[in-house]
């Protein structure tokens, strides 16, 4: 069992959500960096989709009642277990991450999960819909699942900070843009606004010209997927986007590069190419 002192800003617990379900309106939330995600999960011997702990913008404090290992992924912290590999926890250890050094999400794995109730399937916490577990908050209690298999790994490199250059897939809505609308995004650059969250980046920069007014009638939304409401100003959906959306899109950030995405923090600076990639 683990005790939450203090979530830092905003920590939930997150797994790999809750896919399949758009047709009935729920969205499928999970991890934001699903990359680090999986990674704090194979550094203690878990399956990649156990529930762990999202921490945005490090700062929290969690008392671990009973011994266990972990591991950090994501964003850096400063923290007694370190980042990257797994670490052994003795019954009665508060652990105290630090503010990261770069990026947002920080993603703390137990082995054996995070075993809240699950909801539809998940643990995961979606900000927008509401599903799964409230918030982490001062006094929440996380039980811990029992262990499988083994900790094969003892390593990983942490992330180096590098500009942020998301790779786009252009359209589909391209009719309702300007013609070099797209020339016009790449060009950029932007700024991650501060009222970015789960839901999406929002950015502030050069205005996507639209070359029609008002809404298209709502229709299903992807992860990374570019809308562009009429401020002309682009947001990046994140995990927890709704599964609709009548905004046109004028491009989708490829999946390879979503992980990147989930780790822009307000001021941040992100430019968008069109180029080869997966």
């Amino acid at each position: 069992m683990i005790e939450v002192l203090a979530p830092g800003p905003y920590a939930t617990v997150q797994d790999l959500g809750r896919p399949g379900l758009a047709h009935l309106g729920v969205p499928r939330s999970g991890a934001a960096d699903v990359e680090s995600m999986k990674l704090a999960n194979r550094l203690v011997g878990n399956a990649e989709g156990l529930a762990a702990i999202e921490v945005t913008f490090g700062l929290a404090r969690l008392l671990f009642l009973d011994a266990a290992w972990i591991a950090l992924a994501g964003a850096p912290v400063a923290a007694v277990a370190g980042m990257g590999a797994p670490f052994w926890v003795p019954a009665g250890t508060e652990l105290r991450l630090g503010a990261p050094s770069h990026g947002l999400r920080t993603y703390l794995a137990v082995r054996g999960g995070i075993a809240v109730e699950p909801v539809l399937g998940s643990r995961s916490t979606d900000s927008l819909s509401g599903l799964g577990p409230e918030p982490l908050r001062a006094g929440t209690l996380l039980p811990v699942g029992p262990p499988e298999g083994v900790i094969s790994a003892d390593f990983a490199p942490l992330p180096e900070p590098r500009p942020a250059v998301l790779r786009v897939l252009p359209g589909p809505r391209d009719d309702w843009f300007v013609p070099g609308a797209l020339a016009g995004l790449c060009a950029g650059p932007y700024t991650v606004s501060q009222d970015s969250n789960r839901v999406g980046v929002r950015l502030h920069g050069p205005e996507v010209g639209r070359a029609r007014e008002g809404e298209l009638p709502s229709e299903g939304m992807v992860t990374g997927a570019i809308q562009v409401p009429p401020s002309g100003q682009p947001i990046v959906f994140l995990a927890d986007h709704p599964p609709t959306g009548g905004y046109p899109v004028i491009g989708v950030v490829r999946a390879a590069d979503l992980p990147v995405t989930a780790q822009l923090r307000p001021g941040d600076e992100v430019r968008f190419t069109v180029r080869p990639g997966r």
